[in-house]
């Protein structure tokens, strides 16, 4: 089972891979750097990475999935609402990949700013 880690702000979180071309496309990238965005309660940032936009792709989320949007080449995490969201769910901007679960609490990411500085990096077996 691969991991990495995303050290965002102050914030670390430990993430497990699932069997995607997305996740091995991320794994295989990193280590990158980055700065992060926020909208609303998402953070999201650019990464190397290029993928197509694959079968079961969805823009409602349950916090703690690790999401790549396309269209950006962005990872994106979103933890509570985004201006789209209608009621309680995380509706991100775009149908995205899910790619990995966070190990942490994602909520932790609500102390991120824009601009603060983003490091994915391979965890060693």
């Amino acid at each position: 089972m691969k991991k990495i880690t995303m050290t965002i702000g102050t914030v670390k979180l430990e993430a497990q891979l699932l069997d995607t071309p997305t996740a091995r496309a991320i794994y295989e990238k990193a280590p990158f750097t980055s700065n992060a965005q926020t909208w609303g309660e998402e953070v999201y940032f650019s990464t190397p990475v290029r993928a197509s936009r694959e079968q079961d792709a969805k823009d409602v989320v349950i916090p703690g999935e690790l999401a790549f949007w396309v269209e950006g080449n962005c990872i994106a995490i979103g933890f509570g609402k985004t201006p789209i969201s209608q009621g309680e769910e995380t509706r991100l901007a775009a149908k995205t990949n899910i790619w990995g679960k966070s190990f942490a609490d994602v909520k932790e990411l609500k102390v991120v700013r824009d601009g603060d500085p983003v490091k994915v990096e391979r965890v060693s077996s």
